[in-house]
């Protein structure tokens, strides 16, 4: 499907169709013959591959009576893209009302979040006028401080709200299966095979990270029932969560902390569908991984990805050097898809980000710049350790029940 060359009614009719877009030169440095392809989704109109399921819950919730205009308060725990996405279809929804006075009816947004999720979320969320809520991040997912806890207790107490739940809605998955799936084997089946890029025609194998789950259950719905019945879906999945399958693959690091955002749980998710025949193998990857992958990303392909690209994009390249994988690595035509679900724009203030792009080896250019300059290489470096310094003291202040404010910016 590609971007629509007419007018769209709002920012709900940009969402998804996004490109498909070669990774020839990762590809061509790995010595993979295969093509590989990025199904690159911060294109879409909320920035992330949960603007689909956002907009397709509460469209539904509406078709079903289940909200209300101005009086309904769409409550959702989130790693921050699926509220993102919320934020940005209830914002739309406000409508004026027709009879005098002229009043605004839509639906209000409270988000719950987990401390580490990014400050460039939060802000993302607030200007998209969402109530945002941190919680502790080591708290368990059923536990009463959890954002999933804090959430109920929220929608028990406040009158008209109510939690889509990303983690059990259908249409989570649904979403995928109707547009992300079929977006991948449209790109793939409408492309012609050629000498410089030969194609089989097929999606031969998908590789997407996992966090609530329904990204990837849909998407190889999509492509194993209609499509490929053969096609391999491998899902990524970070050190310390349990989602993997069998449940073995989660006793390294079981319990442990991760950096990457967005994917990985202590719980599975009940849109997430282990069953090998969706799920055919899944792959464990750490955070080193994934951060090398999306400066590889960033580097080659000019993709400004987030973190979680980096998970997908590393279990694909693991998965492709394996003795299963290698086949399929040096068939020409085969076609192997790795999902992005995000941008950069929710992680500048990281400092893994910030390390990663201020702390690069500096190239002979730069070299010869300090030369013509006659700078040294202290004049001209930021001080990374310093500035992220500074950015943490503003998204891990303790004591705060609500936004992990500065000392100085909390509200009197």
């Amino acid at each position: 499907m590609s971007r629509s060359s007419h007018i769209v009614d709002s920012a709900l009719g940009a969402v998804g169709n996004t490109p498909l877009v070669r990774l020839d030169r990762i590809a061509k440095k790995e010595g993979f013959q295969c093509n590989l392809l990025g199904k690159v989704e911060y294109t879409s109109a909320g920035g992330s591959v949960k603007d689909r399921i956002a907009k397709r819950m509460v469209e539904e919730a509406e078709r079903e009576g289940k909200l209300i205009p101005g009086h309904s308060v769409v409550i959702e725990p989130t790693s921050g893209n699926t509220g993102i996405g919320l934020a940005m279809a209830c914002a739309i929804k406000v409508k004026r009302t027709f009879s005098l006075p002229w009043t605004y009816k839509g639906y209000s947004v409270i988000i719950t979040m987990p401390n580490k999720m990014s400050l460039e979320k939060e802000a993302a969320l607030r200007a998209l006028g969402a109530e945002v809520v941190r919680t502790p991040t080591e708290a368990a997912w059923d536990s009463p401080e959890s954002h999933i806890g804090v959430a109920k207790r929220l929608e028990q107490e406040i009158p008209g709200g109510i939690i889509l739940d990303q983690y059990r809605n259908v249409n989570n998955p649904l979403a995928h299966e109707y547009t992300t799936g079929p977006e991948i084997v449209e790109a793939v089946v409408s492309t012609p095979s050629s000498d410089e890029h030969p194609s089989s025609g097929k999606v031969d194998v998908l590789v997407a990270g996992a966090g609530t789950g329904g990204t990837i259950t849909g998407i190889s719905r999509a492509i194993k029932r209609k499509h490929n019945k053969h096609c391999i879906v491998v899902g990524v999945d970070p050190k310390g969560s349990i989602l993997a399958y069998p449940d073995t693959l989660n006793e390294d690091g079981a319990g442990g902390q991760y950096v990457v955002e967005g994917i990985g749980y202590d719980f599975v998710p009940d849109v997430l569908s282990r069953d090998p025949a969706d799920v055919n193998e899944w792959l464990k990857t750490t955070d080193e991984e994934a951060f090398a992958a999306v400066r590889l990303l960033m580097r080659h392909e000019g993709l400004l990805v987030g973190g979680s690209s980096g998970s997908a994009l590393s279990g694909a390249l693991r998965w492709l050097h394996s003795d299963k994988g290698k086949a399929i690595a040096q068939t020409k035509g085969a076609n192997v898809v790795v999902l992005l679900p995000d941008g950069i724009r929710n992680y500048m203030s990281k400092p893994w980000f910030l390390k990663m792009a201020l702390e690069a080896e500096p190239s002979p250019l730069a070299q010869r710049i300090a030369s013509v300059l006659k700078t040294s290489k202290s004049d001209v470096q930021t001080n990374v350790d310093s500035l992220a310094d500074g950015i943490a003291s503003r998204t891990s202040a303790p004591n705060l029940k609500n936004r992990p404010d500065a000392a100085d910016e909390v509200s009197k």
